[in-house]
């Protein structure tokens, strides 16, 4: 059993002791506040993806008992013509899409995390990492240390674990100011928006609006900026000034969005939308970034809490079935850093206004076929025939120091879990029929052309449509723990 030290107990570190101690680990998180209540004013949407992670930590009632769900996602232009309604999410209550606000989900994983023995230390603020032959310890600013095999930086975006272990990485601007905010007095549609996120593709600013069965309105929008706003900006700003700037702006369109932000009376939230740039170090010895800390996308795909759940269910597993520490975290970056960053590029994309390639792998030497956009028909057969081709092309098998884990096939074992099937330099990964059911779905994508079609259709929505790709078997968790 490993002693791994979370820093962070946001949404990527409270779920990593969830997943950790699930999969036999000792996990104990320390958190830079003196409470879970963080960040309480932002809202998020959980994705499908994300969702099914909770599953498989036995999270969904600790979660699905906050915010509400979103069924439908209704596109209108800036005429106000409805250009799209699609169904999201899935028929199972645990799987729907849902709106909560961040602060809310974190304390309610921090409170399961509890819950099931893991230990929270809050009002530790990290200031060093040091890393040495027995372990890892961190060093806190009130004088107090910890040490254990393994340190986990969940410490989100403006990550100090990412400063100590990888300070050349800088988190960059996007191109993009967002802005979110709560009214119960925003105007009563004549179209039914029961469980319905509605996003509104105007000509200056992308928008997009849900109501809570309570009748409390969440927005938020996202507007073009060619450089990130200053501390001084946002602190001096005054209780109307965003609201006021983003008004007119909306108002040269035939939309509700207007009407909605000029009924909010509580001050509007603003960011900046904000990247880690691809190829960033994830590992420095025993240290491993994740969430926010690793591979914080801008907000446009509604992906990042998502892939952070993603994240703590992949890194448990990996611990779990791997032979040592080292092969896990070999495993788990060549598994996740080809799903992330594609992300990543499409977030970015959409918005800066830019193409996104179609997926391939990007920042590991393999080449998974789960990257790959292949119909869903006949997936399972491929796979395997490209394998016997190289298999037949005599194809030299690699030894257990020859690439090791990063160029493994990988197969899906119901009863075991992950296991290391092979090890070929041809980086094929086994899938099985079940690993095709979901790809992660954006519904904040889409508002900018990002080459990825149209919304609506069988094939998922918004940025990432068009495409059905095989997820890598691991990704999408259909083995138990």
């Amino acid at each position: 059993m490993a002693r791994v030290l979370v820093v962070g107990g946001g949404i990527a570190g409270a779920a990593a002791a969830l997943a950790l101690r699930k999969a036999g680990q000792d996990a104990v998180v320390y958190e830079a506040h003196p409470d879970s209540a963080e960040d309480v004013g932002a809202f998020l949407t959980l994705a499908g993806n994300g969702l099914r992670a909770l599953a498989e930590i036995d999270a969904s009632d600790a979660v699905t008992s906050l915010g509400f769900p979103l069924t439908s996602m209704r596109v209108v232009d800036a005429t106000g013509a409805e250009t799209a309604h699609v169904p999201l999410g899935e028929a199972d209550a645990r799987l729907r899409y849902r709106c909560l606000r961040r602060g809310e989900l974190s304390a309610a994983l921090q409170a399961e995390a509890v819950r099931r023995g893991v230990e929270i230390v809050h009002g530790a603020r990290l200031v060093s990492v040091g890393d040495g032959p027995e372990g890892v310890t961190a060093h806190f600013a009130d004088g107090g240390s910890a040490t254990g095999d393994l340190l986990l930086g969940a410490d989100g975006l403006h990550s100090t674990v990412r400063r100590a272990t990888a300070p050349t990485a800088v988190p960059c601007h996007a191109g993009q100011r967002v802005f979110y905010g709560y009214t119960a007095d925003a105007p009563v549609s004549d179209v039914d928006e029961t469980a319905c996120i509605t996003m509104i593709r105007g000509s200056a600013v992308a928008f997009g609006h849900m109501t809570s069965p309570g009748g409390e309105t969440s927005w938020f929008a996202r507007v073009d900026a060619d450089e990130p706003l200053t501390a001084d900006e946002i602190a001096h700003a005054g209780p109307g000034h965003w609201r006021d700037l983003l008004v007119p702006l909306l108002r040269a369109d035939r939309t509700a969005a207007a009407d909605i932000v000029a009924s909010t009376k509580a001050p509007v939230l603003v960011t900046d939308a904000t990247e880690i740039p691809n190829g960033t170090p994830w590992r420095s010895g025993r240290t491993l970034l994740i969430g926010d800390a690793a591979h914080a996308a801008s907000p446009a795909t509604g992906q990042g809490a998502s892939m952070a759940l993603e994240d703590a269910v992949i890194l448990a597993k990996c611990l779990r079935d791997a032979p040592d520490p080292e092969s896990a975290l070999t495993l788990y970056e060549t598994l996740r850093r080809p799903r992330v960053e594609y992300n990543t590029t499409v977030s970015g994309n959409i918005s800066r206004g830019a193409h996104t390639p179609a997926p391939r792998p990007t920042g590991a030497p393999l080449h998974p076929v789960g990257r790959r956009p292949v119909p869903r028909e006949g997936v399972r057969s491929r796979v395997r025939h490209r394998h016997l081709r190289h298999r037949r092309r005599g194809r030299r098998q690699a030894n257990d120091s020859d690439h090791g884990l990063t160029a493994g096939v990988i197969t899906e074992n119901g009863t075991h879990g992950l296991r290391v099937a092979r090890r070929v330099r041809t980086g094929i990964v086994h899938v099985n029929d079940q690993s095709v059911a979901d790809e992660p779905q954006a519904p904040f994508g889409g508002f900018k052309s990002s080459g990825h079609g149209r919304f609506g259709g069988r094939r998922g929505i918004g940025a990432f449509s068009n495409t059905r790709w095989v997820p890598l078997a691991t990704e999408q968790a259909h083995y138990p723990f």
